[in-house]
């Protein structure tokens, strides 16, 4: 897909950089998330990831963690606290099981199989390298449902800490358990259940309202107070669709 104008800018630099860097050991560049839907806000991180053919060296990696330090300055209202992506070697990123981060240590692609899919079905955008098609390995329903699964217990640790976040990937848990579509943005999936769970409406519009940065104080006070409510709904949702035979579920 194009490069939506706000971030054509921020493209330009971060291919270039990682180019000076990396040279031919850069194989591939690929954002994903909020930025391959149309419907996104655009205020959502910049998700990524860096193929490369063979492991950073020291060198390498001193030269990234600059260049990421420049672009935080260079474009502060994207890049935020930090770019959210992973660089990651050619040949893990052509397995099923989660690839290690080669720039940061102990840490993998716990949502490995959602961003497969999701770069699969064309949410994605390529800003260098190969069709993502001939990377990415297809992944099967178990591989997604239990991706969605630790996706969920991150929620259930983060319920206080980003209420909004958490109602808005709730809805999106929802609705990917009933349909078995995991390329869904977050705003689709809170129309989704808006449509669905007509009584939980105001409260799911009161956490795209925080997400956006103009809900009310009353709002995110709302939403503070019924976090744990909507979660346990959105617990009991999930439990209901999980034990629906396939044919029985709106994608049939």
């Amino acid at each position: 897909m194009d490069i939506p104008e706000g971030l054509q800018g921020f493209c330009v630099a971060f291919v270039s950089g990682l180019n000076a860097v990396l040279g031919e050991n850069l194989n591939g560049v690929y954002l994903y998330g909020a930025w391959a839907f149309p419907e996104g806000t655009k205020r959502g991180d910049i998700d990524f990831h860096v193929i490369l053919r063979r492991a950073l060296s020291d060198r390498e990696k001193l030269a990234l963690s600059d260049l990421h330090t420049a672009l935080a300055r260079e474009f502060p209202l994207l890049v935020g606290e930090g770019l959210d992506g992973y660089y990651i070697l050619l040949e893990e990123a052509r397995r099923t099981t989660s690839p290690r981060h080669q720039l940061l240590d102990d840490v993998v692609d716990e949502s490995w199989a959602l961003h497969r899919a999701h770069v699969r079905a064309g949410r994605c955008i390529v800003l260098q390298g190969p069709d993502p098609r001939e990377v990415y390995p297809a992944a099967s329903w178990e591989e997604l449902a239990n991706a969605l699964q630790g996706e969920l217990a991150y929620v259930e640790k983060h319920l206080i800490d980003y209420p909004a976040y958490c109602v808005l990937n709730l809805c999106r848990l929802m609705y990917s358990y009933e349909t078995r579509d995991v390329v869904v943005s977050k705003y689709a999936s809170a129309r989704w259940a808006c449509h669905a769970y007509p009584e939980r409406g105001s409260y799911i519009e009161a956490a795209r309202k925080v997400y956006e940065v103009t809900a009310s104080t009353r709002e995110k006070e709302l939403l503070k107070s019924g976090i744990a409510c909507f979660f346990d709904f959105a617990c009991e949702r999930i439990r209901e669709s999980r034990s629906k035979p396939l044919s029985s579920r709106a994608d049939g």
